[in-house]
């Protein structure tokens, strides 16, 4: 029987091993991308497409999720707030929360579980019924027209659509300063003025175009690398949306360090 200590330093070890091998995947990926999106043939089409997927169709769900969560936010805050009587506030707070924290950190979630996962999802399904030998068989190179596209697309419009979730969730905090906490409307855009500057905004972006690139290549990772039918496509989906939302997690905490820190 094997000893428990030796099973765990072994397991370790193993998923160790397993972590850096995705990683280096990860970076070699990301390497031929870069090298592949600055060479002929530029494929607008598919990159226009892919925009199309990633931004137009994410937009309904940004708005409407940046609009509760800058409400409900600050009303939570606005709780706190009014026992200090400093309700005007709110508006300076959560835009502040939003652009810096909220806002990139959603929009990456949100794109994940939506065009990350359909993204795999589709990929995946060529891959398993051998689609992509196919177009390797006709020199086509599946990295430039299935990854190079989706990289682009999902690099440009991610940070539009924080812009986006930006601006749907300060109209959330009016309207709850406004109508829930009384906070005067002149009030509320000069504290605003006051404690929010262009460099909050563009830390957030800075964090949207890294995530954007997480999300189009982690997506393209998993789906290349599926096989098994169709239940290889369902794991390499589960995987990948998962594997995409903790990976978020952790480079936003070392970009906020960064920018923190820097």
């Amino acid at each position: 029987m094997r000893l428990a200590p030796l099973h765990a330093i072994e397991t370790t070890g193993l998923l160790t091993i397993k972590l850096f091998g995705s990683v280096g995947h990860f970076l070699l990926l990301f390497r031929n991308v870069l090298i592949l999106s600055l060479t002929p043939p530029f494929r607008r089409r598919l990159i226009l497409q892919q925009m199309e997927f990633i931004g137009n169709q994410s937009f309904k769900i940004i708005i409407i999720s940046g609009f509760f969560i800058g409400a409900v936010f600050s009303l939570q805050i606005g709780t706190i707030f009014t026992i200090f009587g400093a309700e005007g506030l709110i508006g300076a707070v959560n835009a502040k929360a939003l652009s810096r924290e909220l806002s990139p950190l959603m929009t990456g979630f949100l794109i994940s579980g939506r065009a990350g996962a359909a993204i795999t999802a589709e990929i995946a399904t060529m891959k398993v019924n051998e689609q992509i030998d196919a177009m390797e068989a006709m020199a086509v190179n599946p990295i430039s027209y299935l990854v190079v596209p989706r990289f682009v697309a999902s690099t440009v419009m991610i940070p539009i659509l924080v812009g986006i979730f930006n601006f749907a969730g300060q109209l959330g905090a009016i309207i709850v300063g406004i109508f829930i906490f009384d906070v005067d409307l002149a009030v509320f855009f000069e504290k605003f003025k006051n404690m929010v500057d262009l460099s909050d905004i563009l830390r957030g972006l800075e964090k949207a175009l890294i995530f954007g690139i997480i999300i189009a290549l982690l997506a393209c990772q998993f789906g290349l690398k599926a096989s098994g039918g169709a239940k290889g496509v369902g794991e390499a989906t589960t995987n990948c949306v998962v594997t995409t939302l903790l990976t978020l997690l952790a480079v936003d905490f070392f970009i906020t360090y960064i920018q923190i820190t820097w």
